[in-house]
């Protein structure tokens, strides 16, 4: 990555000690106090640092993130320069600085921090700022339109400038103020189209009716602003929804049904029948059967409805940035975990999926329910990688069901004759090949040996059914002997 200023800074001693004070951006603290990465994935430079511990990063795409040492992190620009112009124009020690300042409102909190400024640490503040900015080439634009631009960064921090912890892939903190609102970004274009069909735009009609991922935004957006008028426009969507193949999405054919019905109209009774499967008989019925689906809709609300509508649109960070909060906000929550960890893998984020997964288990009571996540929390770990978290995630499904010579409780007595037993072994056996792939001759023979006491332990028919992956993992392990001298 390279960048201008940064260059210079990097290059004239003179200049970089002027940004480190009084400035507070000191390319010599070029690292952070642990381990970091965005959760896009995207590559992240660590350029400069502050005197508290905080961290400024350079992103792929030229903009500025600061990390503080407290877990929190902003975008701030969108280059090293525009972030400079930022940090001495409108310094840190300047307090009460906000959007509804005017330019010179904005120069007179400027100008009572800077006095503040010189007689506490900065004596020669005017000619350091002179010498910086000449040095540095930055422009002497407005003070209303920096801070614009720095505001306007920040609001752009989510979803491709999220900051996680390596290590436990916590997210960095926020302000709310900055959050984007889910629900408001997938519902973009609904209303959008809803509008132009409010406006007599047919060809919006026919749009929302054709694709059932923009359909089921147009009926969010109409659950959310219902207008008389619109009973057309869900006839037809609920028409789509109900000739459509039956699927996962059937939320959206119940939704269409409950705005058609709330209307009440007898000649709309044919479609709810067949869309309720007979619930709907009448008008009336209609009406009292729509009340009572709202009443009891858990979904209206869910946080979930706007991440999978963001997963359908193709919003993949949106989604990964959402529940990644909101399993940082999960407490000992099985349900939300589990529902968590089944989102994370729709959107392929194995790592994020696993922690869920990780958390889940440790919630279980009984033998039967601790060895069923552990084979799952194995798979998980597999799959992004970690193949010695997978390893010990099998186990603790073994010790679940006393493989390993621990008695199981009541609950699992039985495992090696259901399907559980079948799936902990398929894990052992697509350990014992990934293991082998990966260069890692211990685990291969370590889990190879424990996949063997399985195969002998559950139901012949599962161990038939393995047979052909059991196959391909011997002759796998068998290769990593090598020759016969």
């Amino acid at each position: 990555m390279t960048d201008r200023v940064l260059e210079l800074l990097r290059s004239r001693p003179d200049l970089a000690e002027l940004a480190a004070f009084p400035f507070n951006f000191d390319v010599s603290r070029a690292y952070h106090v642990e381990d970091v990465h965005l959760a896009s994935g995207a590559s992240l430079e660590p350029i400069a640092g502050d005197d508290t511990g905080g961290t400024y990063f350079l992103c792929a795409d030229q903009a500025v993130l600061h990390a503080s040492s407290e877990g929190d992190a902003v975008l701030i620009a969108d280059s090293v320069g525009e972030a400079l112009e930022m940090l001495v124009r409108l310094p840190e020690w300047c307090e009460g600085l906000t959007a509804e300042l005017d330019e010179e409102g904005l120069r007179t909190q400027v100008r009572a921090g800077d006095d503040e400024a010189r007689e506490e640490f900065a004596p020669e503040l005017d000619a350091q700022r002179a010498a910086l900015v000449s040095g540095l080439g930055l422009p002497d634009r407005p003070l209303v339109e920096l801070f614009a631009l720095t505001e306007s960064a920040a609001g752009r921090t989510e979803p491709d400038h999220v900051l996680l912890n390596s290590p436990d892939l916590c997210a960095y903190r926020l302000h709310e103020s900055y959050r984007q609102c889910l629900r408001d970004v997938v519902l973009g274009p609904g209303r959008e189209t809803l509008e132009r069909v409010r406006s007599g735009d047919l060809g919006a009609r026919e749009e929302a009716a054709a694709d059932p991922v923009l359909r089921s935004g147009v009926l969010r957006a109409a659950q959310f602003d219902r207008r008389d008028d619109d009973l057309s426009l869900l006839r037809c969507l609920l028409e789509r929804e109900n000739a459509a193949e039956r699927s996962e999405w059937f939320q959206e054919r119940r939704l269409a049904a409950v705005l058609v019905a709330s209307h009440g109209q007898d000649q709309d009774v044919p479609l709810l029948r067949s869309a309720t499967f007979g619930q709907v008989t009448d008008s009336a019925g209609a009406v009292e059967w729509a009340r009572a689906e709202e009443a009891r809709d858990a979904t209206a609300e869910s946080e979930f409805t706007w991440i999978e509508l963001a997963r359908r649109q193709g919003r993949t960070e949106h989604a990964r940035v959402a529940l990644i909060r909101l399993l940082d906000d999960t407490g000992p929550h099985a349900d939300r975990l589990r529902e968590l960890s089944r989102a994370l893998e729709r959107i392929g984020d194995h790592a994020q999926e696993a922690r869920a997964q990780f958390n889940l288990l440790s919630l279980q009571d009984t033998a039967l329910d601790r060895a069923s996540e552990a084979y799952v929390l194995a798979r998980l770990e597999r799959g992004k990688g970690d193949l010695a978290a997978a390893g010990r995630a099998l186990e603790r499904a073994r010790a679940a069901v006393g493989v390993d010579g621990t008695p199981p409780d009541n609950t699992a007595a039985q495992w090696h004759r259901r399907g559980l037993g079948r799936l902990i072994t398929e894990q052992h056996l697509e350990l014992t090949l990934a293991a082998v792939e990966a260069g890692d001759a211990d685990l291969a023979l370590s889990t190879m040996t424990h996949t063997k006491t399985l195969l002998n332990t559950i139901a012949k028919q599962s161990a038939k059914a393995l047979s052909g992956l059991s196959t391909r993992a011997k002759w796998a392990v068998a290769g990593l002997r090598g020759p016969v001298a």
